[in-house]
């Protein structure tokens, strides 16, 4: 691919052609909806002019898009052909029918899918940069949104990381005054002083030469690595929000009138005129053209295969991994050092390998250790970040976009909220919305549980059941130092966002390591035989679980399934054991509605199969449905113990 733009100034003609035909698609979507044709539209109407910022980047370069980018996208390569197969949702777009049309998305032409979420695809492209800084290209990212999108808390903390780092970035922030109804002038961070002017220029984005050089020069300045630009652009949304809004409604009927005269095309148009570089009869022939092609493509479009309900699973995840012996050695040791081996073989490996969370660098080597001495040994892949899940989570996205393979840590579990829009809005869809053209492959750690007296309401959670439920992630949770490292070298090697949850109360306990063996996602382990009843349980439970097992040597014989991987899950495995026992318990330290634990009973009952094998009602052993709190008393009234598990599984005995 090339490595410089194709051009430094705009052929006006040929841009104001472009300009007309992503109006006229627009102005088609409009009338097709109004036949009943389509479900939703949403128009880049006043904002055309910023497709100038496409003769500033290479192809090498990224886009970070947002939903009224559609003549941007023109100027980039897409064809009007493939958005009118956007607006009619047909197999053969971008997303296969997925996504809303205006969420463009492209591999081969470097554009991130847009999320609908505003400024969700910030960090991500921070992701994107930040991994053009580490691999020496030239390379840089532009990244657009709304104005009303400047009050995200995902704008703030990209601008952060983009200064701090030094990013190779512009972030374009398309200012048409309204976010939906509401004026956003006393909202915007520019007008209140929030923002350092320094990196922050004011663009009259109506005139496409204003966007050419102000796009040159924040570009000449990221490929110079003198960091990133924030260009607030002033323009017009020339027409209602989307097609489930009216404008009139809260727009003064002058002002929009007012603004009309503003619009990008007419000022072109006048200024070729007047320069007698066009003509009223040419400019006439060009719109003719325009029509023609905008209705060529739609009829065509209207007609091609529309999505296939066979295909709804598609692209949800992908290929399983392969599994491979992990690089750890038969002995005594426990889960902290053997996911320190693993995390130091795979640096080793790739240098690719990136890690990035919160005191992960020495000397502290992460709060719990896992990362000691990693920073000194791999000073280029291993990397302290702010204290901003989201930005971790967000850039985790990017990285993996671009081929690196993020191996971030959040430092508890309990500490994602502020990423979560990052987990359901990127991480777990982008395969799947873009029919598996993008992907981000990638590990998310984090430490998890309790029984630890002092943890408190925010460091004692297990939190796989708000994983579990999330599509298009793959979720485990070990209990042996083996299965941790045999975890994470999947994990590493695979090609699907994972999160790997590690039970802080054992995962210091020293443990006998016999044999060291490939570990699969989605197939457990039978931890003890057993005759009589089935107990399935994962990370700390399996402690709980042996000692209820022991207890009841002579009166119950317990054998103890270990998930092990959570998503996807081995309810074959479980089906086997229920078999042979008849009876089913299943532990979590999960709160019990919603839990995990619940919804293994219920697959477990739910096929008639599986129902005829039970002898006796399964059961469910969990937290109470309340936080758990710092005094120790509080924390163990909450926990399910032997006490709890043991009287389960006398139940089903009965």
């Amino acid at each position: 691919m090339s490595t410089t733009p194709a051009t430094t100034t705009l052929n006006k003609l040929e841009f104001l052609r472009l300009m007309m035909l992503s109006r006229e698609g627009d102005r088609r979507e409009g009338i097709l909806l109004r036949q009943s044709k389509g479900w939703f539209q949403v128009g880049g109407l006043g904002h055309e002019a910023l497709a100038a910022f496409a003769s500033v980047l290479t192809e090498e370069d990224w886009i970070f898009p947002y939903y009224r980018s559609r003549a941007l996208m023109l100027a980039r390569g897409f064809t009007n052909y493939e958005l009118a197969l956007a607006y009619f949702a047909k197999r053969s777009s971008s997303s296969g029918g997925r996504m809303m049309p205006g969420h463009y998305s492209s591999g081969k032409r470097h554009v991130f899918s847009v999320p609908t979420p505003t400024a969700a695809n910030l960090t991500p492209g921070a992701g994107v940069a930040w991994s053009m800084k580490l691999t020496g290209t030239d390379s840089l990212v532009l990244a657009s949104v709304g104005d009303a999108a400047s009050r995200q808390g995902e704008f703030y903390e990209t601008i952060a990381f983009a200064v701090q780092e030094k990013l190779p970035m512009i972030l374009v922030v398309e200012d048409n005054k309204y976010g939906i109804s509401t004026p956003t002038q006393k909202f915007l961070p520019f007008n209140l002083g929030v923002i350092n002017p320094e990196i922050v220029e004011y663009v009259d984005a109506r005139n496409a030469d204003n966007v050419l050089a102000a796009g040159r020069k924040a570009a000449e300045k990221a490929r110079k690595g003198e960091g990133p630009s924030i260009l607030w652009c002033d323009l017009d949304r020339l027409g209602s929000h989307t097609s489930s809004d009216d404008h009139r409604v809260y727009r003064d009927l002058q002002d929009i009138e007012e603004m009309q005269k503003r619009d990008p095309i007419l000022l072109l148009r006048k200024e070729l005129i007047d320069a007698g570089q066009l003509t009223e009869a040419q400019f006439d022939q060009m719109q003719e053209e325009v029509v023609k092609q905008v209705d060529d493509d739609y009829q065509r479009a209207e007609k091609e295969e529309e999505p296939r309900a066979s295909e709804v699973l598609i692209q949800n995840f992908g290929e399983d991994p392969p599994a491979e012996k992990p690089p750890i050695q038969p002995g005594k040791q426990n889960m902290v050092g053997a996911i320190n081996q693993t995390f130091k073989k795979a640096l080793e490996n790739d240098p690719k390998v990136l890690m990035f969370g919160e005191d992960i660098e020495d000397p502290k080597g992460g709060v719990f250790g896992l990362t000691k001495g990693l920073s000194d040994s791999f000073p280029k892949q291993v990397f302290n970040s702010p204290l901003a899940e989201n930005t971790i989570l967000g850039v985790a996205v990017g990285a993996a976009l671009y081929g690196m393979r993020p191996l971030f840590e959040i430092q508890f579990i309990d500490f994602i909220s502020p990423g979560w829009n990052q987990v359901v809005t990127n991480m777990s869809t982008l395969r799947w919305r873009t029919m598996g053209d993008l992907k981000c492959p990638l590990v998310v750690y984090a430490p998890c549980g309790a029984y630890l007296p002092g943890g408190s309401l925010w460091h004692s959670m297990s939190g796989e059941a708000y994983l579990a439920h999330t599509t298009g992630i793959r979720v485990a949770m070990p209990s042996t130092p083996e299965d941790a490292a045999g975890l994470f070298w999947t994990a590493i090697h695979g090609d699907d966002p994972t999160f790997i949850l590690v039970p802080k109360h054992i995962f210091r306990k020293q443990m006998d390591v016999a044999n060291v063996e490939p570990v699969p996602f989605g197939k457990a382990r039978i931890r003890r035989e057993g005759s009589d009843v089935t107990l399935v349980t994962w990370g700390n439970g399996t402690e709980l679980a042996e000692e209820a097992a022991k207890k009841l040597e002579g009166e119950v014989s317990v054998e103890i399934v270990d998930l092990r991987s959570i998503v996807p899950c081995d309810y074959e495995t479980v089906t086997e054991s229920l078999s042979k026992t008849g009876r089913l318990v299943v532990l979590c330290e999960d709160n019990r509605t919603g839990s995990f634990a619940q919804t293994v009973v219920a697959e477990m009952t739910g096929k008639p199969e599986r129902w005829n094998l039970y002898l006796s009602p399964p059961q469910v052993v969990a937290r109470e449905d309340t936080p758990i709190g710092y005094h120790p008393t509080y924390e163990y009234a909450a926990l399910p113990d032997l006490n709890d598990l043991i009287s389960a599984i006398r139940l089903t005995m009965e």
